[in-house]
């Protein structure tokens, strides 16, 4: 018995690339529908001339980067940037959302103030419940880090 022949025809990769384009509308209509959404919104706002400009200007911008980079000083910021970045990784956003409300309640309050408050307000605002509660958490982050800065081989050799 013979065997079969597997026979495929040649195709054109340029027509069947044409092919594909054009059923490419039918098919993902609704996902161009928003890549044109966004496109558009990127364009109005100005960013699509941002990213057109980092694009124009990489090799300006990687010569100026590399540049700093060499610098000691560009060294430290690097190291900095990627410890201030663990810092905000390892930060709870309700946390810190309650303590930007925290800061622009404070602000407003203190603006607000014409005088400063004598002696014995202070001792009743750091008195109260909520102030002892922050209190609480300012001196277990200041015993932290001065349980930090003790563990330092630079704090060693002093």
């Amino acid at each position: 018995m013979a065997n079969p022949l597997h026979f495929k025809p040649k195709v054109d990769p340029k027509l069947e690339l044409q092919r594909q384009l054009d059923a490419a509308p039918l098919e993902n209509a609704e996902a161009l529908l928003v890549a044109y959404d966004i496109l558009k919104t990127a364009h109005a706002n100005g960013t699509l001339d941002l990213v057109n400009g980092l694009v124009g200007g990489r090799d300006i911008i990687a010569e100026k980067i590399s540049e700093y980079a060499k610098l000691p000083g560009g060294i430290a910021a690097i190291r900095n940037l990627l410890e201030l970045s663990k810092i905000l990784m390892a930060l709870d956003p309700d946390t810190l959302e309650q303590l930007t409300k925290s800061m622009v309640t404070a602000t407003g309050q203190h603006r607000a103030e014409v005088k400063p408050p004598s002696l014995w307000q202070l001792a009743r605002r750091a008195t109260s419940e909520d102030s002892r509660r922050g209190l609480s958490f300012m001196t277990l982050l200041l015993e932290s880090v001065g349980r930090s800065l003790r563990a330092t081989p630079e704090t060693k050799d002093k």
